[in-house]
């Protein structure tokens, strides 16, 4: 029998990003004063100290920055999928997002590879970040 993976618990500061996974859109957050993004979601800006957010769709595109392979379950509702890789993308708008890569085994992943966005659904209505090779 598999074990329940965790789900995400939003908070006020983080589900406008949670509610744009749920229809298939990355949005980051940016400082309304200064226009600043930032990535993951935080209270004030680190460039100007505004508490003023607003948020913007992202292209849904980038590079690969770096990866792991994880061989090992950090929680037992994962152990099902193991080898997965995880990749962490340098995206236009100036930010990085994590995410699954779609080739489990981390085939083809290379420093630089143009990646895609998309989203896998999970449970309670959430959906998490894939990045699959561009073209």
């Amino acid at each position: 029998m598999s074990e329940t993976k965790p789900a995400p618990h939003p908070s006020p500061l983080t589900q406008p990003y949670w509610d744009g996974t749920a229809v298939g859109k990355l949005r980051i957050q940016h400082c309304a004063s200064c226009g600043k993004p930032r990535h993951y979601p935080r209270y004030i800006c680190d460039a100007c100290h505004s508490f003023d957010v607003t948020w913007k769709p992202a292209g849904g595109r980038g590079t690969v920055h770096s990866w792991t392979i994880a061989h090992h379950a950090f929680h037992p509702g994962f152990r099902d999928e193991l080898p997965y890789a995880l990749v962490v993308v340098d995206l236009p708008e100036g930010v990085r997002a994590l995410g699954r890569f779609s080739e489990a085994t981390g085939k083809g992943l290379r420093i630089g590879l143009p990646v895609r966005l998309s989203f896998t659904k999970g449970g309670a209505g959430y959906a998490l970040p894939v990045f699959s090779p561009e073209g």
